[in-house]
């Protein structure tokens, strides 16, 4: 049966024009004539039987059924080039593992670690992609995800990384400024009468966190507000506030001393990290290869978590 596909020179044509909303400036990136793509998009549009462009005096403008086609066009001639890609620096080598990970997760423990992984697989690329909520697989080419909250996600298998433990953390500056104000010595009330730093992803912590010590907090959810936990430590860092993050992921900027935990008090937090795999995936070599040595990682004897 042969397929309905219009050409890809046709699609090449109209998404640099849609991108452009200019023939002239498409014919010039795909190095054609102006009459060249005039052509490829005509042919396109009796190929779908819809206007795509409406022609204006003063140039081209997208339907709105020609909008909404270039957008899925465009994701798609994406696709097909980060796959042609990926066959020309690969070949027949290890092979690629796409990745859905948690910006600050991947940054402060999984990457200090892969360079041991990518020792033992020599050839094969893991690929990032930062995913800070839940998503489905099937809208994705991800073969596997490091997610926090809950491992119950429909049509996966999950493996259990890490648990997570929050602790207030600041600059030393900040700290110093603190225990003169307290007198010498530091209480969990004095956190209120702190700038705190909020995630905006799980706008209660500090709540919980107060709530935990018996303290009333009504101005808790007070703050800046930063979407990735990297941008919490690295704003404690610079003394605008108090950040509450997981411990393992400031555990460098601990040792170096950029960043001090404020008080011996920990947090047990209700989420932990998961490695999530669809389950069409599960049983794939790399993928399968990859978890165990991720779990492996995880293991309190291998270092991989201190507290």
């Amino acid at each position: 049966m042969r397929r309905k596909l219009p050409s890809t020179a046709a699609l090449a044509a109209f998404e640099a024009a849609a991108r452009h909303q200019s023939f002239t400036r498409a014919a010039e990136e795909l190095a054609l004539t102006q009459s060249a793509v005039c052509r490829q998009v005509a042919a396109l549009e009796a190929f779908v039987g819809l206007p795509l462009f409406r022609r204006t005096r003063r140039g081209v403008q997208l339907t709105e059924a020609g909008a909404a086609y270039s957008r899925r066009v465009r994701a798609r001639l994406e696709e097909v080039e980060r796959d042609a890609l990926e066959l020309i620096s690969n070949g027949a080598a290890g092979g690629v593992l796409e990745l859905g990970v948690l910006p600050t997760f991947a940054t402060q423990w999984l990457l200090p670690r892969l360079q041991d992984y990518l020792q033992r697989h020599p050839g094969v690329t893991v690929n990032f992609t930062p995913r800070t909520r839940p998503f489905l697989f099937e809208e994705t080419e991800l073969d596997a995800a490091i997610y926090a909250g809950e491992a119950g996600w429909p049509g996966t298998e999950a493996a259990f990384l890490l648990p997570e433990t929050l602790i207030a953390v600041a600059s030393p500056a900040l700290r110093q400024q603190a225990l003169e104000a307290a007198g010498g010595e530091l209480g969990a009330e004095a956190l209120l009468r702190l700038p705190r730093l909020q995630i905006s992803t799980r706008p209660r912590l500090w709540r919980q966190w107060f709530d935990a010590q018996g303290i009333e907090s009504p101005q808790a959810m007070a703050g800046m507000r930063m979407e990735l936990f990297s941008m919490v430590a690295q704003a404690a860092a610079q003394g605008l506030g108090v950040g509450l993050i997981p411990r393992f992921l400031v555990e460098r900027e601990l040792a170096s001393g950029s960043l001090v935990q404020l008080l011996p008090v920990e947090l047990p937090s209700d989420r932990s990290y998961w490695f999530i795999v669809p389950q069409r995936k599960a049983n794939q070599p790399l993928v399968s290869g990859f978890r165990e040595w991720l779990v492996a990682q995880a293991r309190p004897e291998t270092g991989a978590q201190e507290g």
